[in-house]
Protein backbone atom coordinates (compact mmCIF):
# COMPACT_ATOMS: atom_id res chain seq x y z
CA UNK A 1 0.00 0.00 0.00
CA UNK A 2 1.52 3.63 -0.87
CA UNK A 3 1.62 5.80 2.03
CA UNK A 4 -0.33 8.49 -0.04
CA UNK A 5 -3.62 5.48 0.06
CA UNK A 6 -5.66 4.80 3.02
CA UNK A 7 -7.75 1.65 3.79
CA UNK A 8 -7.38 -2.17 3.74
CA UNK A 9 -6.87 -3.93 1.02
CA UNK A 10 -8.50 -6.73 0.64
CA UNK A 11 -6.11 -9.93 1.07
CA UNK A 12 -5.70 -7.39 4.90
CA UNK A 13 -9.76 -7.72 4.85
CA UNK A 14 -9.91 -11.53 4.37
CA UNK A 15 -7.30 -12.38 6.78
CA UNK A 16 -8.25 -10.36 9.52
CA UNK A 17 -12.00 -11.71 8.93
CA UNK A 18 -10.74 -14.75 9.63
CA UNK A 19 -8.69 -14.37 12.45
CA UNK A 20 -12.28 -13.05 14.06
CA UNK A 21 -13.69 -15.93 12.45
CA UNK A 22 -11.64 -18.55 14.49
CA UNK A 23 -11.58 -16.43 17.69
CA UNK A 24 -15.26 -16.25 17.60
CA UNK A 25 -15.37 -19.95 16.98
CA UNK A 26 -13.26 -21.05 19.67
CA UNK A 27 -15.33 -18.44 22.30
CA UNK A 28 -18.15 -20.01 21.24
CA UNK A 29 -17.07 -24.00 21.65
CA UNK A 30 -15.70 -22.68 24.89
CA UNK A 31 -19.37 -21.22 25.73
CA UNK A 32 -21.04 -25.02 24.71
CA UNK A 33 -18.66 -26.66 26.72
CA UNK A 34 -19.25 -24.92 30.05
CA UNK A 35 -22.84 -24.94 29.75
CA UNK A 36 -23.17 -29.04 28.73
CA UNK A 37 -20.86 -29.53 31.77
CA UNK A 38 -22.75 -27.65 33.87
CA UNK A 39 -26.18 -29.54 33.69
CA UNK A 40 -24.27 -32.86 33.73
CA UNK A 41 -22.30 -31.65 36.70
CA UNK A 42 -25.83 -30.13 38.40
CA UNK A 43 -27.44 -33.81 37.06
CA UNK A 44 -25.18 -35.70 38.57
CA UNK A 45 -25.21 -33.38 42.14
CA UNK A 46 -28.78 -34.00 42.24
CA UNK A 47 -28.65 -37.90 41.52
CA UNK A 48 -26.26 -38.43 44.87
CA UNK A 49 -28.77 -36.00 46.89
CA UNK A 50 -31.41 -37.80 46.19
CA UNK A 51 -29.86 -41.31 46.60
CA UNK A 52 -28.29 -40.14 49.94
CA UNK A 53 -31.31 -38.80 51.15
CA UNK A 54 -33.50 -41.95 50.76
CA UNK A 55 -30.40 -43.84 52.30
CA UNK A 56 -30.76 -41.51 55.69
CA UNK A 57 -34.57 -41.68 55.82
CA UNK A 58 -34.65 -45.64 56.13
CA UNK A 59 -31.34 -46.05 57.48
CA UNK A 60 -33.44 -44.15 60.39
CA UNK A 61 -36.42 -46.32 60.66
CA UNK A 62 -34.14 -49.50 59.97
CA UNK A 63 -32.69 -49.20 62.75
CA UNK A 64 -35.24 -48.57 64.67
CA UNK A 65 -37.32 -51.87 63.34
CA UNK A 66 -37.93 -55.16 64.80
CA UNK A 67 -39.21 -56.49 61.84
CA UNK A 68 -38.81 -55.21 58.08
CA UNK A 69 -41.21 -56.24 55.08
CA UNK A 70 -39.22 -55.85 51.95
CA UNK A 71 -39.59 -55.93 48.25
CA UNK A 72 -39.85 -59.81 47.66
CA UNK A 73 -42.62 -59.62 50.06
CA UNK A 74 -44.81 -56.33 48.70
CA UNK A 75 -46.56 -55.27 46.13
CA UNK A 76 -45.82 -52.86 44.05
CA UNK A 77 -45.93 -49.52 45.26
CA UNK A 78 -45.39 -50.37 48.58
CA UNK A 79 -41.02 -50.81 48.54
CA UNK A 80 -40.28 -51.33 52.31
CA UNK A 81 -42.24 -51.65 55.71
CA UNK A 82 -40.55 -51.54 59.35
CA UNK A 83 -42.76 -52.23 62.20
CA UNK A 84 -41.31 -51.14 65.76
CA UNK A 85 -43.08 -50.88 69.40
CA UNK A 86 -41.96 -48.10 71.91
CA UNK A 87 -42.78 -48.96 75.47
CA UNK A 88 -43.89 -46.15 77.83
CA UNK A 89 -42.99 -45.64 81.66
CA UNK A 90 -46.27 -46.92 82.16
CA UNK A 91 -46.10 -50.32 80.58
CA UNK A 92 -48.12 -49.80 77.81
CA UNK A 93 -46.69 -50.40 74.07
CA UNK A 94 -46.96 -48.05 71.44
CA UNK A 95 -46.62 -49.48 67.63
CA UNK A 96 -44.87 -47.40 64.93
CA UNK A 97 -44.91 -48.70 61.11
CA UNK A 98 -43.22 -47.01 58.44
CA UNK A 99 -43.65 -47.57 54.94
CA UNK A 100 -41.90 -46.45 51.85
CA UNK A 101 -43.74 -46.77 48.59
CA UNK A 102 -43.51 -44.82 45.06
CA UNK A 103 -45.59 -42.32 43.38
CA UNK A 104 -45.75 -40.71 39.82
CA UNK A 105 -43.71 -43.78 37.97
CA UNK A 106 -43.38 -43.14 34.61
CA UNK A 107 -40.68 -45.41 32.97
CA UNK A 108 -39.22 -46.94 36.18
CA UNK A 109 -38.44 -43.47 37.43
CA UNK A 110 -40.72 -42.14 40.29
CA UNK A 111 -40.94 -40.29 43.46
CA UNK A 112 -40.19 -42.49 46.87
CA UNK A 113 -42.21 -41.52 49.96
CA UNK A 114 -42.76 -42.17 53.54
CA UNK A 115 -46.30 -42.99 55.38
CA UNK A 116 -45.52 -43.02 59.09
CA UNK A 117 -48.07 -44.63 61.77
CA UNK A 118 -48.34 -44.60 65.58
CA UNK A 119 -51.05 -46.37 67.48
CA UNK A 120 -51.29 -43.16 69.24
CA UNK A 121 -53.05 -41.57 66.11
CA UNK A 122 -50.12 -40.21 64.26
CA UNK A 123 -50.65 -40.49 60.45
CA UNK A 124 -48.36 -38.65 58.14
CA UNK A 125 -46.91 -38.82 54.68
CA UNK A 126 -43.67 -37.36 54.18
CA UNK A 127 -44.35 -35.19 51.14
CA UNK A 128 -41.23 -36.49 49.63
CA UNK A 129 -38.34 -38.25 50.18
CA UNK A 130 -36.64 -38.58 47.29
CA UNK A 131 -37.15 -38.27 43.05
CA UNK A 132 -35.80 -39.56 40.20
CA UNK A 133 -35.75 -43.09 42.09
CA UNK A 134 -35.38 -45.76 39.21
CA UNK A 135 -38.08 -48.88 40.39
CA UNK A 136 -38.66 -51.19 37.63
CA UNK A 137 -39.28 -55.05 39.33
CA UNK A 138 -38.81 -56.44 35.75
CA UNK A 139 -34.91 -54.91 35.69
CA UNK A 140 -33.92 -56.81 38.83
CA UNK A 141 -30.22 -56.24 38.32
CA UNK A 142 -30.61 -51.99 37.99
CA UNK A 143 -33.55 -51.59 39.65
CA UNK A 144 -33.83 -50.00 43.68
CA UNK A 145 -34.63 -53.12 45.61
CA UNK A 146 -34.32 -54.53 49.40
CA UNK A 147 -33.62 -57.86 50.81
CA UNK A 148 -33.64 -58.70 54.64
CA UNK A 149 -31.03 -61.50 55.30
CA UNK A 150 -29.04 -62.34 58.62
CA UNK A 151 -30.11 -59.54 60.15
CA UNK A 152 -28.81 -57.69 57.76
CA UNK A 153 -31.26 -55.10 55.80
CA UNK A 154 -29.52 -54.81 52.46
CA UNK A 155 -30.96 -51.59 50.45
CA UNK A 156 -29.48 -50.69 47.60
CA UNK A 157 -30.92 -46.93 45.93
CA UNK A 158 -30.44 -45.76 42.07
CA UNK A 159 -31.47 -42.20 40.65
CA UNK A 160 -31.52 -41.24 37.29
CA UNK A 161 -32.08 -38.13 35.41
CA UNK A 162 -31.21 -37.95 31.82
CA UNK A 163 -28.42 -40.37 31.15
CA UNK A 164 -27.00 -39.49 34.61
CA UNK A 165 -27.85 -42.66 37.35
CA UNK A 166 -26.41 -43.25 40.25
CA UNK A 167 -26.46 -46.12 42.78
CA UNK A 168 -25.33 -46.75 46.62
CA UNK A 169 -25.83 -49.69 48.22
CA UNK A 170 -26.85 -49.76 52.22
CA UNK A 171 -26.37 -52.43 54.54
CA UNK A 172 -28.10 -51.51 57.73
CA UNK A 173 -27.97 -54.19 61.04
CA UNK A 174 -31.10 -53.08 63.08
CA UNK A 175 -30.00 -51.72 67.08
CA UNK A 176 -29.78 -54.58 69.15
CA UNK A 177 -32.41 -55.21 71.90
CA UNK A 178 -31.52 -54.80 75.29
Amino acid sequence: MKSSEKGYSLIELIFSISIIAMASGAAGGAVFQILHNTERNSDQMTVVRQVQNAGYWISSDARMAVSAATTDNLTSPDFLVFSWTQWEDDGDPIYYSATYFFTDNTSGVGTLKRRYWTSTGANQTTTRIAQYIYYDPADAANTSNASYQNSILTVTITAIINQTRESKEYKIKHRPNF
